[in-house]
């Protein structure tokens, strides 16, 4: 079977696409991935083909207002507001997005298409090729369930129908947002426009069967949800064979007890050198090894003490379970790896979905109350990691659900269900 998996943004949002493709091409399938232009080394390190997608959008992330919308974007509300200054610069930056993905769709001539929810034209050139197609999703943010609001918005005491209602708003969002680009490709390609653009429906009506890569451990299916919403498990990409960690990061975890590690990826505010500061003072503060992984931007290189190694960076599956606590932003991804591991976190969210993981992960037991990056200070971020390396209850939830975790195969449970659709 010749399948495209097409998925958009930080590493977090195509790391676990390329593990699903790894696991796709064991199976037996051709796998092509459509993505940001930055990621193309690591899709065909892991023997995938890859199809081009431009990077500009995300070059945005790293402009001022870029900057502003990670550092002080939290809440829907928030982030779409702070959004308003990009918007000239996103709408052409979109259209040509959409023509990468149709482009890439013609190239491989998949038999189904399996798409990230930031790849809105995924169902859509799966129409005009006569081709099934899936949304897979890596946080839980389109099924509508009375259970709990979507992420970013406010646990309210107003029912059902008030949690039931944020979903809807945020897919009506995806409309908007979309909705004009989606109609004139279609028309363009003769086929209807639609009255409606969800993620929840196919372009024909029918529902959009969703996978979602996320641990019911972690986030319990709800028991609301359609037969249509399928929850696999994560889809970790164990990386260690490929990216063989040095020397120096191999000496250093020996020469003494485990060490903290700090790494906050992409999520690079304003002034990453006192944020590098502050993260220093912390960890000399908590009297601490560490080891800070500056890949990503998001904390510079320094000069640092012996109990400090800097790292640019290293394999999650062959780092984190060498370690004593894991002080990150709470990305999907970084949150799902160490929840694997069975170590404690402190999370230091930022915006988007990460407050969402960070909460979960407090409400498991598995880390300290998060930490806002606006209320970051190097007082109680020593404070959350002095807790978390020496309360027994915390070390011992985390080694639990690490363990619940590791029992699950994703990638094996998402390949069933892509050679169970109709059609393929």
């Amino acid at each position: 079977m010749n399948i495209l998996l097409m998925t958009y943004g930080t590493r977090g949002d195509v790391q676990p696409f390329v593990a699903l493709g790894v696991g796709l091409s064991r199976a037996g399938h051709r796998v092509t991935l459509a993505t940001s232009d930055r990621f193309r080394d690591m899709i065909e390190r892991h023997g995938l083909a890859y199809a081009h997608m431009s990077d500009d959008l995300l070059a945005l992330l790293y402009t001022g207002a870029g900057k502003d919308i990670m550092e002080n974007g939290r809440g829907v509300f928030s982030i779409l507001s702070r959004s308003l200054k990009l918007l000239k610069q996103v709408g052409p930056i979109q259209r040509a997005l959409f023509e990468d993905g149709w482009t890439a769709a013609q190239a491989c001539k998949p038999d189904i298409i399996v798409f990230h929810q930031k790849v809105y034209g995924g169902p859509h050139y799966a129409a005009k090729l006569g081709v099934p197609a899936v949304l897979a999703m890596l946080i839980p943010m389109v099924v509508p369930t009375g259970e709990r609001p979507n992420i970013g918005f406010p646990k309210l005491p107003l029912g059902r129908w008030y949690n039931r209602a944020t979903y809807r708003f945020v897919n009506a969002m995806v409309g908007v947002i979309g909705g004009k680009d989606v109609r004139r490709w279609r028309e363009a390609n003769g086929l209807p426009k639609g009255n409606k653009i969800s993620l929840m429906t196919m372009p024909d009506g029918r529902d959009m069967p969703l996978l979602h890569a996320i641990s019911r451990h972690v986030v319990p299916r709800p028991a609301d949800w359609p037969q249509a919403a399928q929850m696999t498990g994560y889809w970790f990409l164990d990386d260690a064979q490929n990216a063989p960690p040095s020397s120096a990061l191999e000496a250093f975890l020996a020469a003494g007890p485990p060490p903290v590690y700090i790494g906050f990826g992409s999520m690079a505010g304003k002034d990453p050198a006192a944020f590098t500061t502050l993260i220093v003072e912390a960890v000399k503060a908590a009297n601490v090894r560490a080891i800070i992984a500056t890949g990503g931007g998001a904390i510079t290189p320094v000069d640092l003490p012996d109990t400090i190694l800097q790292i640019d960076q290293a394999p999650h599956d062959w780092l984190f379970p060498k370690v004593a606590a894991i002080v990150h932003h709470g990305g999907a991804g970084t949150t799902a790896a160490a929840f694997r591991a069975g170590v404690p976190a402190v999370i230091v969210p930022f915006f988007g979905d990460q407050p969402f993981w960070a909460e979960r992960a407090f409400t498991l037991g598995v880390a300290s109350k998060p930490i806002p990056k606006s209320k970051l200070t190097a007082q109680r971020l020593a404070s959350a990691i002095t807790e978390v390396t020496t309360t027994l209850a915390i070390r011992d939830a985390a080694k639990a659900l690490g363990a619940k975790i590791r029992a699950e195969d994703g990638v094996a449970e998402a390949i069933r269900f892509i050679e169970g659709e109709p059609g393929v």
